[in-house]
């Protein structure tokens, strides 16, 4: 009795263990609080690209479901006239600059998947920033492009559906800072010497091209009036030397205006730092060019959201972000 007793309750405890739940995770480096090794305290979980599949998962809301209806048969030309009379118009809205904040796992490959979806949409990106977080696992992408707000919208739920992104902020409508910086290499001899410049080499030393001595004569016959300025003495080093303290101080001052900076000083060139909003990069680019720019590189736009402070009103901007510059301080010319 008692040997049939037992195999009856291994009998039953065999099948509670083949029908107990096993529940498996692709996330295996993720530990709970508890499973941690006591030798080891210092030691951080690991998150890989599911990581953000999960947590969209488990802080999806499901929608509730749609009520039933029974749909009525309807003749062919009652279908017809539904869809010439009901179809909608296409949209009038107009295309405004629109900027995303995509949070996604730091791993390799991100950047490719989101330019792909991009560009099969048919979005120009007008800049891209990418850059590593305070958390170890998490990257910061900045996207700037131009569209429409419902196609945009949709843009955004179509990446925040890939893997390896965690979420994606729409910052168009946001109190935002945003920055961008730019470096210039401006010529210190001014716009005349630009093109030989560019001939000069790495050092920008000015260099002419060798005109072969029967061009030079056909231009003297055909344009008599130009011999003159083929015939034009060299810059004395004096000259050279006044020329370029001069265009290096009204530089310097242009720069100030704008809150930059000189941060390399060569014989023949100058390179100016400065940091601000995309419109005042804009301007001081402009602002730039009489002098005749060789070089000119741009970072992309960054943005941070601004925190809103207690009992402030509504609207009101503790940021002067006109971006106005008073022509009176700016150098002649």
């Amino acid at each position: 009795m008692a040997v049939l007793l037992a195999n009856a309750i291994r009998r039953r405890i065999v099948a509670t263990r083949a029908f107990q739940p096993r529940y498996l995770s692709s996330t295996p480096s993720r530990w709970a609080p508890d499973e941690l090794s006591p030798s080891n305290p210092s030691e951080t979980p690991s998150f890989d690209s599911t990581s953000a599949l999960d947590y969209k998962t488990r802080t999806r809301h499901r929608p509730p479901p749609l009520p039933t209806v029974d749909v009525p048969s309807r003749t062919a030309e009652e279908a017809v006239t539904n869809i010439l009379y009901n179809t909608p118009p296409p949209s009038l809205q107009p295309w405004k600059k629109h900027v995303l904040n995509c949070l996604v796992q730091n791993e390799p490959g991100v950047l490719s998947r989101v330019s792909g979806i991009l560009a099969g949409r048919g979005f120009n990106i007008d800049s891209l920033v990418v850059c590593s977080t305070e958390v170890r696992d998490l990257s910061r992408m900045s996207i700037v492009l131009r569209g429409q707000d419902g196609v945009v919208e949709q843009l955004r739920r179509q990446l925040e559906d890939l893997v390896p992104v965690w979420a994606v902020l729409d910052y168009t409508n946001t109190l935002c800072i945003e920055r961008e910086l730019v470096l210039a290499k401006v010529s210190r001899l001014g716009p005349e010497y630009l093109e030989d410049q560019l001939l000069g080499g790495p050092t920008h030393e000015p260099r002419r091209a060798d005109t072969p001595k029967v061009v030079q004569q056909f231009e003297r016959t055909g344009h008599p009036e130009a011999e003159p300025h083929l015939a034009q003495a060299p810059l004395t080093p004096t000259q050279a030397l006044r020329l370029k303290s001069e265009t290096l101080q009204a530089v310097s001052v242009l720069a100030q205006q704008f809150n930059g900076r000189i941060v390399d000083v060569s014989e023949n060139t100058v390179i100016v730092e400065m940091c601000g909003k995309t419109s005042r990069v804009d301007a001081f680019l402009r602002l730039l060019q009489p002098f005749g720019v060789l070089e000119a590189a741009r970072t992309g736009l960054m943005v941070m959201p601004r925190t809103p402070i207690h009992g402030a009103r509504e609207g009101e901007d503790a940021e002067d972000d006109d971006g106005t510059v008073d022509a009176s301080l700016l150098p002649p010319g």
